[in-house]
């Protein structure tokens, strides 16, 4: 098990959001008719790496939503995510720890999605052993629910992962043959190219499968209510995949909390059929991704993302070599 690390900022303090007053007044008019009364307080999520607006508001008849808005022009890519997310939400199946979408709008320039809002929390790293337990409890949950998809999810167009591996997540190998450069590789990984790009490899011939994922598993993607059990947000990234992975990402911060991250995933149900080498294939997978991206040119979506993929690679690197004897 790894000595307890935690990222170099918080997960619900890396966002850089526009605040409510910051929305235009016409935007603002709309989203309060459309709630059938005005805005009486409105909050910023401090969580995520992308510049939208979202936030808890309260109206003066007390209704309490979370809502997310994004520029039809300036932030296009967010404004479709948003969109995705709301037709995701709306078709997952009935009984899951999830926001549900109430309605969309667009409106001076924005597109904008309202769901219910989650009376809770992000948890905090290093996690608490009981809240990592809560989160894979509803985590099995939904990966149950999930591994016959409905109809109503397979319409929506989800990619495979298989696919996304081969596309983007294949970085070791073009570190090996040298047509990426990093500016300083991590100690672990400057004799092993070869090997973690051969992980790397059988990551995507795993990923064939036909149940459906969260995709983007993370601390910062769990929201703990009043009574302790675990909601999953941001549900953008649904594909086709192994639940496995899913895991896998989640607990690269479980590993950093110094807590046994090997036997929470082979005890997990959402891993009763992952290979041998499931694990360290996504993790090479994975560490490569983050690596090559943390060197990339800043994100205007936030400036805190680079470290947390520095850091986020660099963990699970850690975890693979301890896996690995390394």
């Amino acid at each position: 098990m790894a000595a307890i690390s935690v990222p170099p900022r918080p997960y619900d303090a890396t966002a850089v959001r526009p605040g409510w007053a910051d929305l235009p007044a016409e935007l603002r008019a709309a989203i309060s008719a459309r709630l059938g009364a005005r805005v009486d307080s409105a909050g910023t999520a401090g969580g995520g790496f992308t510049g939208g607006f979202a936030g808890v508001l309260r109206t003066v008849a007390g209704d309490r939503v979370f809502v997310k808005a994004a520029s039809l022009v300036d932030q296009r890519h967010l404004s479709d995510w948003y969109a995705r997310e709301a037709a995701i939400t709306a078709a997952l199946p009935a009984g899951l720890a999830v926001a549900r979408p109430r309605w969309t709008l667009t409106a001076a320039g924005y597109h904008v999605i309202c769901l219910d809002a989650i009376d809770g929390r992000m948890p905090g790293l290093p996690w608490l052993p009981a809240e990592l337990a809560a989160t894979l409890d509803t985590y099995a949950t939904v990966a149950a629910a999930l591994r016959e998809p409905p109809a109503e999810l397979a319409v929506l167009g989800v990619p495979r992962l298989a696919d996304l591996a081969r596309a983007d997540l294949a970085w070791w190998a073009e570190l090996a043959a040298g047509r990426e450069t990093v500016p300083e590789l991590p100690a672990v990984a400057r004799h092993r190219l070869p090997q973690l790009a051969a992980l790397e490899a059988r990551f995507p011939g795993y990923a064939d499968l036909p149940s459906m994922i969260h995709g983007d598993l993370r601390v910062d993607n769990v929201l703990l209510d009043r009574s302790g059990a675990a909601w999953l947000c941001d549900w953008t990234w649904l594909c086709y995949g192994p639940p496995w992975f899913d895991l896998a990402s989640l607990l690269v911060t479980g590993y950093a909390s110094g807590l046994d991250a090997d036997a929470l995933f082979a005890t997990h149900p959402a891993a009763r059929d992952a290979p041998v080498d499931g694990l360290d294939a996504a993790l090479a997978a994975l560490s490569g991704y983050w690596l090559v991206n943390a060197a990339a040119d800043s994100d205007p979506g936030s400036p805190h993302i680079r470290a947390h993929q520095r850091w986020s690679a660099e963990t699970a690197l850690g975890w693979l070599a301890e896996r690995q004897g390394w």
